[in-house]
This record gives C-alpha cells, structure tokens and sequence, in this order.
C-alpha cells in the first residue's frame, strides 16, 4: 500500500506539473496573441538579449522622468512608427538607445562636423538632405531603414545594434540607457514583455541530480581559502571552486568564469534555480567583462570563493546587485 501512495502521489505530481507548464505556455501564447492585434511583432524568447540590467535598481524609471517634453514626444514617434511597420519592441529600444545616446533625444540643427537630428545623420554620408535628416518621421524611418539592413540585429544586445547602425568610434556607449529604453518601451509602449518570454519557465525546472551533487560539493568546501588560480583541493578562486562543483557531478566546465558564462543554457537571471551559475560583471551588458561566478542557493543565497582573505563561504545575495550579468547559466543543459 505504502509503495502504491508513492506511485498515486508521483503521478498527481506530474499531472499539477503539466498543468502549471501548460498554463504558462498559454499565458505565452495570448500575450503574443495581444501584442500582434495591437500591431506589434514580439521575437521568440531569447534570455541573452536584454530588456533590462538587473543591478540598476529603478535607474531606468529614474532617467526616464527627467526628460523633458520634445524628448518624450520623439520617444512616443519612435514607439508609434515602431508599431505602424510592425517592429518588434526591440527594434524601438534600440532606435531609443541610439537617438538617447547621440542627441540626447532632440532634433538637433548641429553636430560633429555634418552630424545633424536626433540620431546625428550626416548628408554628406548619404542619409538623406538636410531637410530630411532634420525631418523627426524621416529620421525615424531611416533609422529603421538600416537597422533592419543589420544581419541578426535581432540577436545583438541592443546597445550593439545601435552602434551597428551609428558606427560610432565609442562603441560601447549606447549600453549606458538600457535600462531607460526599456522602461521606456514597457511603458510608452505598453508592452510588458519586451523580449517575447513570457513568465518563462525557469522557476518551473526543479534542481537536477547534477545540481544537487554541485550544490553539495560546494558547501563542503566551505571555510578553505581563496587563492587566485587555485581550483582545489585545498583552495580555490570563484571558478576553480564552480569547476570542481560540477565536475564531482560529471559535468566540466571551462576553467575561467567568462567562458563558464558560455558552458550551458541561458534563462533571466531572476528564474535562477539552485545550481545555477550567477555573475559579475564590470559591464553587465558585455560578458566578455565578467570577472566573478557564483553558485545560487535559492532563497536569495549564493555559494561562493569571493576573493582574497575570504574563505569559502554562503552570503545573502540580491538581484539588484549592480554588477550582476541579466542571464543566469544551468550548466549539463
């Protein structure tokens, strides 16, 4: 009879489980659904693009209510040309992110040399006359124009897209209003799930074994110390300690953290699951800068080899923190 219980209780189990996933994928499928009678075109989920940076707090909410009112009319044509050629949000992020970055979203009469508008279009550089590069529905259009001429700009953060289209010598300073753009789209736009997501289904995966054997071998080394290179047995840096983690549960890992960021499957960061890996950034838009791995505990927690002087050890961790990369890595996926 005990064995027969386990067996009924398995079985309600699963069946709670496919109706949870089910409802999730529906919940998908209607705010597709939504969007497209409102003309908008959503992407299939991708969790390495953007929308937003965890670690900046409400900074987005912050610099989008100091603009004034010609900035918040050029953010609402971005939007309503964005939905007339049926554009995906992201399209309208980037487009908010270059015109942000480059003229602080004003129709500009000057710039570098020929630079002129709200995106800084040179006519000597083919964009168009100056009457029409000063012209805000031109402008928008053109901006458009090319970002779709940009192979897999869909795919590229938004930031690089827009550096795609600008072709600035500061390539990396259109990731500064990330945060901004997206509340921007989110709100202007209303539209709440900018990279097509959903609720996702990350908080659905329970912990596997492998996760499990990782998460153990972690606290186990807790209290031996932190030394720069060291992979074990009896210290470690903040990779060598997620390398041996998951090898004792059959799964190798790259050496560095920044490569680790590349050994598994990606989800938003907030879906995180115990065994996850969590990183640092300097730029958290750009993995390449990543300089520190952690393990997720759940319950806000994460295992970890933080640095010099610090053994291994559990702390209290925050999705604010704000240097934190928005994707979390399930290592053996």
């Amino acid at each position: 009879m005990r064995r027969l219980g386990l067996w009924l209780g398995l079985v309600v189990f699963v069946a709670i489980g496919a109706l949870v996933v089910t409802a999730v994928a529906a919940k998908v499928v209607i705010d597709n659904q939504q969007a497209q009678t409102r003309g908008v075109s959503l992407m299939s989920c991708d969790a390495s693009v953007g929308p937003t940076q965890p670690g900046q707090g409400e900074r987005g909410t912050v610099d989008a209510s100091k603009l004034d009112d010609e900035q918040r009319g050029i953010v609402a044509l971005i939007v309503s040309i964005g939905k007339q050629r049926s554009l995906a949000p992201r399209a309208w992020q980037v487009a908010i992110q270059a015109g942000m970055t480059e003229s602080g979203l004003h129709n500009l009469t000057y710039g570098d040399r020929d630079s002129l508008g709200i995106f800084q279009m040179r006519p000597s550089m083919g964009w168009g006359t100056v009457a029409q590069v000063t012209d805000p529905t031109y402008e928008v259009n053109k901006f458009y124009d090319v970002l779709l001429g940009v192979p897999d700009w869909q795919n590229k953060l938004p930031g690089d897209a827009a550096q795609a289209v600008e072709r600035s010598g500061f390539p990396s300073r259109y990731h500064k209003w990330e945060p901004m753009a997206a509340t921007l789209v989110q709100n202007v736009g209303q539209v709440v799930d900018v990279v097509g997501c959903g609720t996702g289904m990350g908080a659905l995966l329970p912990p596997s074994q492998a996760a499990g054997q990782a998460i153990k071998f972690a606290l186990g080394e807790q209290g031996k110390p932190y030394v720069w290179g060291a992979t074990g047995p009896d210290a470690y840096d903040c990779s060598g300690l997620m390398l041996r983690a998951y090898e004792s549960a059959g799964i190798i890992l790259p050496r560095v953290s920044y490569n680790q960021y590349h050994a598994g499957a990606l989800l938003p960061v907030r879906e995180a699951q115990p065994g996850d890996l969590l990183f640092l950034a300097t730029n958290p838009a750009d993995p390449d800068s990543i300089h520190h791995v952690m393990m997720y505990l759940g319950d806000n927690k994460v295992v970890e080899a933080q640095q010099t002087g610090v053994p291994v050890h559990i702390r209290p961790f925050s999705f604010d923190e704000r240097e934190l990369v928005p994707q979390a890595v399930r290592p053996g996926v």
